[in-house]
């Protein structure tokens, strides 16, 4: 081999690794289901990690940490931190993010060496160097960043799935713990209304199927309030997995919703605000758009294909101490097709999406038309409950205490006054809890808070939804 072939050959071999990107080393990343599992024990709400977390999304430093309280933002922010799965929805945005650096990469040029066999005085060098025409590269990196703000809108998704099912935890509880509360206050009635029958009983005034009745009715009361408790430790346990912490971290948390018992008023929510959100905010129907896009790229991608691409290198010999130097060009003639089936594939994709969208749209309008018919149906139950019946049972209780102090009556019916009154502040918190399911229904339709003080409405591009450390998973 002569001078002028090895620095040709060196030559070749210095252009192709001139614009090389280091190369990647692979590093192993085991499981360990054991420790992931201790980690996941270990979560609290003590974490310095959610500390940071919080004073960056509230914008100001916690003088008191932990907080005395955890209302319903503070919950929702530990559950972004903490649920795992934003962290599945984190790793597709990743994977999206990646495969728009694989879209637009440019091809690699090829180098090929025929060394002569069996005389050592034949030696083919060929550099091949493919162009791609017709702004292929272009058209695929497009659906690539498409494809990829549809991930984020799933991840922005996902996060608004982990605040939903997070306020649904909270209210059970809250209405659980309210419950058992009413069910002791209608225990201590009835228990003192079976102590004044017996002591009728004794007089001679009443029967004993009176007395006996009241003590049924006192040992339903007793095995509500054993179903209560368990429903307490129920929807503990299920607002504990909605944040993605274990029970135990729920241990000395003392909670808070200073709105719940005064839900948004119906007038308000303008049914046109709410047709717009629905509309303008569903991060479904965004994603729709996005997926819109992609296929429209797609099939420009596919049009672009009727152009083929094509290659071209410098060559060179050495064949019996002579040198010869050549150029070729190679290219695909389009002569048994021009890429028909895949075009008509991605315009029957475009159709999809386009179907899909409108399908988008008219779901989303008429799920929140119907949440908000909802809601204001559910709130005008509440209102009822809460001025009619309430007013008209305090006036009966008050009436009925000045004929107990007068001795125009006894204890006896007061007490049967103030059951009345027990039952009412039942139907009172189911009213409440209806409204506020329906308000957290509306809430999804349109998937923006409406109450205030929550959190902001929730976009692809959040902070909040970037990904988080977590001190005990170090």
């Amino acid at each position: 081999m002569n001078c002028i072939t090895k620095v040709l050959i060196i030559c070749s071999l210095v252009i192709l690794a001139a614009g090389c990107p280091p190369v990647r080393k692979y590093w192993p990343a085991p499981i360990a289901p054991e420790a992931l599992a201790s980690s996941l024990r270990a979560r609290t709400l003590l974490d310095p990690g959610l500390k940071r977390f919080l004073e960056q999304e509230l914008g100001h430093e916690l003088a008191v940490w932990p907080p005395r309280t955890w209302d319903l933002r503070a919950l929702t922010l530990a559950a972004f931190y903490f649920n795992p799965t934003l962290d599945v929805a984190r790793a597709r945005v990743e994977a999206s993010q990646a495969a728009i650096v694989t879209a637009g990469a440019r091809p690699n040029p090829t180098l090929s060496i025929t060394p002569g066999i069996p005389s050592p005085y034949l030696l083919g060098i060929e550099l091949s160097i493919p162009f791609e025409t017709a702004g292929k590269r272009g058209f695929r990196a497009e659906r690539a960043r498409r494809l990829s703000e549809a991930a984020r809108y799933d991840l922005a998704g996902a996060a608004w799935n982990v605040r939903s099912a997070l306020r649904k935890s909270l209210l059970d509880y809250f209405l659980a713990v309210r419950a058992l509360d009413l069910l002791h206050s209608e225990e201590r009635l009835r228990n003192a209304q079976v102590g004044l029958l017996e002591r009728r009983l004794a007089v001679g005034e009443i029967s004993r199927p009176e007395v006996d009745l009241a003590r049924i009715d006192l040992a339903k009361t007793h095995l509500a309030i054993k179903t209560a408790e368990g429903r307490i430790a129920e929807t503990r346990a299920i607002l504990a997995a909605a944040i993605g912490v274990p029970v135990a971290a729920l241990d000395g948390i003392n909670f808070s919703w200073t709105r719940l018992d005064h839900p948004p008023r119906a007038e308000l929510i303008a049914p046109q605000r709410v047709q717009r959100e629905a509309v303008l905010n569903r991060l479904d129907v965004r994603r729709g758009l996005a997926e819109y896009a992609a296929a429209e790229s797609e099939l420009q991608l596919e049009i672009a294909d009727q152009h083929p691409d094509f290659q071209i290198g410098p060559g060179y010999t050495y064949e019996e101490m002579n040198n010869f130097f050549t150029l070729a060009l190679s290219k695909t003639f389009p002569i048994f097709n021009r890429n028909q089936g895949p075009i008509a594939e991605a315009e029957a994709a475009r159709k999809e999406a386009a179907a899909n969208f409108l399908a988008t749209q008219a779901r989303v309008i008429a799920e929140s038309e119907a949440a908000l018919a909802r809601y204001r149906s559910a709130l005008k139950d509440f209102d009822e409950v809460e001025q009619s019946l309430a007013k008209l049972q305090d006036r009966r209780e008050q009436m009925a205490r000045h004929a107990v102090q007068y001795g125009e009556s006894d204890r006896l019916a007061l007490n049967g006054v103030m059951l009345e009154r027990s039952a009412i502040a039942t139907a009172r918190l189911d009213a409440l809890g209806r409204a506020q399911r329906a308000l957290g229904d509306l809430e999804d339709a349109i998937q923006r808070p409406l109450e205030a003080g929550d959190i902001a409405p929730l976009s692809p591009e959040s902070p909040t939804l970037k990904a988080t450390t977590k001190e005990t998973n170090r």
